[in-house]
């Protein structure tokens, strides 16, 4: 095999005059270069840790301590009272050192002891600063004098510019909400949705279960919440997603899209090259902590950014789990059913954009058959879990398979290269941006690694594209890295006049290893298995992405309401208009106020929201200010802790661990999401120029339905003049279409600017089919 003999460095041949020893210095300087890139790596991550481990102190200010200290003992002073007397009374040091020695040891040992509470004194009031979440609640514009204090006092308290983790020892823990808040929200929430006799029932399960058995659970939920740093997340996870058996593709995984109007080459290879360097940069800046930590208000980190590159998972039985590698050297390359395994680093530097553009030029040139079995080995991971996980074990445990399936689920990440053409493009625009979606969310099946953190996928005509594994993080941990490898590539990168990578090209790099399968016929149909499943899937899936133009968060702002209370209060309207009822609807939002804070439930289905759209025809416009309001209200509840489905959730883990069943739990969790919504935010917009460039913006990204019968909306606000859309449900569904709700929320929209805003003019709608602009090269 040539991989095997490339990975030699060195071999011998015993011969009648002796050991014949041949050793290959190209080897053994790869072998050292990359031991000592290794190294400085730890170095760095050790540096980082002390940095962080001391925050919000530096370590420079222990010497400022020491010397303090010392300084007050020459003034015949004691600051100890007695402290660094004591310390040199028990000090174990021999007779040879003098008194005075002793005294300044002992007064080192003290200031660090002093140095070590003050830290933690500064960590503890920081961690209840966190705590204060008040100026959520406070009107726009207006701040309070407690709220400007606390700013001031965050400000004081958290000292330097804070490193990526430099915030998470004080976090405060996620607070578990009390039985009775939930419990009224609860029924609050679903009051909308149920006739009299229905809610009648339900409150009656909500109160036998709030006065029985519901505080012996949260009894149990209190203890868990003194030891975990978050109570929700390691459940959220294993549960919600690692222990699911059905396939992660469309009903876990997601996509985000590439820029909407520009396509910065129309060169397959050199996109590549250009954004996958790009990663390695931002992976780079990842392990030296040298990117900002995510804020909101403060600057609060998003922890599972760590896994974000080389996450995995790994397919069992009865559960999934999620494995990291910290420092993988090279990524894995699908193309016309091969696997290619492609180093991005040589000699232990980081290959140019160039270079790698010759690199995946090669791997597309390539004319080499792939292995019997070998073409749609990836169905495999798109299938359902159990026969995926039985395969794993039976032909992928040993020998060759598992040499080169230990190579793609180490790799950092996964990219696939398409002979397709996507983006928005052709005479019908509105048609290309949705075959897109469908193919960033599923392919052909079998065609990305839907177990990898991330696969991205280049196209033909240079468009590329991104697919996510959900479990390791939410989205806007991988909109982040995402965002900053479309603007690197773009702005800080770019290309020559032809539309390659700038730069040079080392034509001695060695070619890509083209990875090598036996696959039995047994395996096969297992293959064939896992596709057929994954491709009804598939099939059943329906999109429709479009980007709205004819106003945005600057117009929405003007009327004084949040652009995203706007946007759901439009969601709730068009729902109601399509359906003619309302449903439970579910919209994300985070938590990383908290350690360790995922996502919470904003139910945007609300009494107000109802009363406001039934009242519509009378354009009732007090009833939506009331409507937004309180949706509003439930999104600061739900950011500060106060949600109510997570914690309904732990509940129903702690009741299945006690073999106890509660009716009013089951038929909770029950309950159908069949309007599932989710914003993409926008977090790096400096490193982005819509005055200059309006041209480079990206539509977002978007996800599957939740429910058979419902919708998946994904919207990202871009900028003050756009909103896009992704809109997903199933075709087997006969009451459900993107289309007709996509209209409908076209319309939505304009209703409710028409109603807060009665005397503007409607405004002139800008051509949804703007043609797709190439840069000039």
């Amino acid at each position: 095999m040539a991989e095997a003999h490339q990975a030699v460095a060195f071999q011998f041949t015993v011969t009648p005059e002796g050991i014949d020893l041949q050793m290959s210095h190209q080897a053994l300087t790869e072998i050292y270069l990359s031991g000592m890139r290794s190294w400085k790596k730890r170095i760095i991550r050790l540096k980082n840790s002390v940095i962080t481990g001391v925050y919000p102190a530096s370590p420079s200010s222990w010497l400022f301590v020491v010397i303090a200290i010392l300084a007050t003992m020459y003034t015949r002073s004691d600051p100890s009272m007695g402290l660094i007397a004591k310390i040199q009374e028990h000090l174990p040091v021999s007779q040879s050192m003098s008194t005075q020695c002793q005294a300044v040891v002992s007064a080192v040992l003290f200031s660090t002891m002093l140095w070590l509470l003050l830290i933690f004194t500064m960590r503890l009031c920081l961690k209840q600063l966190l705590s204060y979440h008040r100026w959520m609640f406070e009107q726009h514009g207006k701040m309070s004098n407690t709220t400007k204090v606390w700013v001031a006092l965050v400000r004081i308290f958290s000292g330097r510019k804070p490193l990526l983790y430099s915030y998470q020892g004080s976090l405060p823990n996620l607070p578990v909400p009390a039985i009775k808040d939930t419990v009224k929200r609860y029924l609050e929430s679903v009051r909308p949705l149920m006739d009299d006799t229905k809610y009648e029932r339900m409150t009656k399960l909500a109160e036998e279960f709030e006065s029985s058995l519901g505080n012996r659970l949260q009894w149990y939920l209190k203890l868990k919440a003194l030891w975990a740093s978050n109570y929700v997340s390691d459940w959220w996870e294993e549960y919600i997603y690692l222990r699911g058996r059905s396939p992660i593709m469309v009903n876990s995984n997601y996509y985000g899209m590439d820029f909407l109007y520009v396509t910065p080459t129309p060169i397959q290879a050199a996109r590549a090259g250009n954004s996958i360097h790009a990663f390695f940069l931002y992976r780079r800046k990842l392990n030296k902590e040298e990117i900002k930590p995510v804020s909101l208000a403060t600057s609060h980190p998003h922890n599972k950014i760590f896994y974000m590159l080389s996450a995995f998972y790994l397919s069992f039985i009865s559960e999934d789990t999620v494995q990291h590698w910290q420092d993988s050297d090279y990524i894995v390359v699908y193309h016309r059913g091969r696997y290619f395994r492609l180093r991005v680093y040589q000699a232990g530097r980081l290959l140019s954009p160039r270079e790698i553009e010759f690199q995946i030029q090669r791997i597309l040139d390539d004319p080499s058959p792939p292995c019997k079995g070998e073409a749609k080995l990836g169905a495999l991971t798109a299938g359902d879990r159990i026969p995926w996980a039985k395969a794993r074990m039976k032909y992928f445990s040993s020998g060759v398979n598992k040499r080169s399936l230990d190579c793609i689920e180490k790799a950092a990440f996964f990219v696939a290269l398409d002979d397709d053409e996507q983006g928005m493009m052709g005479d019908d625009p509105a048609a290309s941006l949705d075959r897109y979606a469908k193919s960033l969310l599923h392919g052909k099946c079998y065609d990305r690694w839907f177990d990898k953190s991330f696969s991205v996928v280049y196209y033909k005509n240079g468009k590329n594209g991104i697919n996510a594994e959900h479990s390791w993080a939410d989205a806007p941990v991988l909109s982040h890295l995402w965002e900053f490898t479309l603007a690197f590539d773009s702005f800080q990168l770019g290309y020559n006049a032809e539309g390659h990578c700038k730069g040079d090209v080392d034509s001695s790099l060695p070619r890509p290893q083209k990875l090598s399968w036996e696959i039995p016929p047994e395996c096969e149909e297992q293959i064939s298995q896992s596709l057929a499943v994954a491709q009804a899937l598939a099939d059943d899936v329906d999109f429709h992405v479009f980007p709205f133009q004819d106003f945005g968060k600057g117009k929405i702002k003007k009327c004084r309401v949040s652009p995203d209370a706007f946007i759901q209060m439009a969601l709730q309207l068009a729902y109601y208009r399509d359906q003619k009822r309302f449903c439970l609807t579910y919209e994300a939002s985070m938590t990383r106020l908290f350690r360790e804070g995922r996502t919470e439930t904003v139910r945007s289905c609300t009494n107000e929201s109802r009363a406001f759209v039934q009242a519509f025809d009378d354009v009732c416009s007090r009833l939506f200010r009331t409507a937004l309001e309180k949706h509003q209200l439930l999104y600061r509840l739900a950011m500060t802790g106060a949600g109510i489905d997570r914690h309904l959730f732990c509940l129903y883990v702690v009741s299945k661990y006690l073999g106890v069943e509660s009716p009013f739990l089951k038929e909770v969790l029950s309950e159908p999401w069949r309007l599932s919504t989710s914003q993409t935010p926008v977090q790096l917009s400096e490193m982005f120029d819509p005055v200059n460039h309006p041209e480079y913006v990206s539509p977002g990204g978007g996800f599957g339905p939740v429910a058979d019968d419902g919708y998946g909306v994904s919207y990202c606000v871009v900028g003050d003049c756009m909103i896009n859309f992704h809109i997903s449900c199933k075709r087997s569904c006969p009451v459900t279409d993107t289309h007709k709700f996509g209209a409908q929320i076209r319309k939505a929209l304009h209703d409710l600017l028409q109603l807060l805003s009665p005397t503007q003019k409607e405004p002139s709608k800008v051509e949804e089919s703007r043609p797709e602009v190439k840069k000039d090269l």
